[in-house]
């Protein structure tokens, strides 16, 4: 066992260009990991952005329309509790948090896109490069 394996990157120097297995993936910045992890990780990284875009556009339609559910629920909840805030205020609030959200479940997406399973190939667009130059 090396040192590097002791790290828990399963043998994979991030700065190493090829995994351990001699696959050339083209992609230095993935991580080598077991297959139940490859799955729990795309499982729940492909969830989380997926309710963080769907999450981030509920709060842009409660910044700009007054008929919205969730406009409607936080302004009622704001109201019960005594606050009173300006509406320009709570549309630029709620217009900001939306975009954070929103780029927030992007980058979980991105990270998460960002693992591999041992023995995995190259990527899609790397294979079908090779497959049209062979035939």
């Amino acid at each position: 066992m090396t040192d590097r394996d002791a790290t828990g990157t399963g043998g994979v120097d991030p700065g190493e260009a090829e995994p351990p297995d001699g696959a050339d993936t083209g992609r230095g910045r993935d991580v080598v990991v077991p297959m139940p992890l490859y799955k729990v990780v795309t499982v729940f990284s492909t969830l989380i952005a997926v309710v963080g875009v769907v999450f981030g556009f509920m709060l842009l339609d409660a910044a700009t329309l007054n008929v919205s559910f969730l406009g409607g629920l936080i302004r009622g909840l704001l109201s019960f509790l005594g606050l009173r805030v300006a509406e320009s205020v709570l549309t630029t609030v709620l217009a900001a948090l939306g975009l954070a959200t929103i780029a927030l479940g992007a980058g979980v997406y991105v990270i998460g896109t960002r693992f591999r399973a041992r023995g995995m190939g190259k990527s899609q667009e790397d294979s079908n490069e090779e497959s049209n130059n062979n035939g």
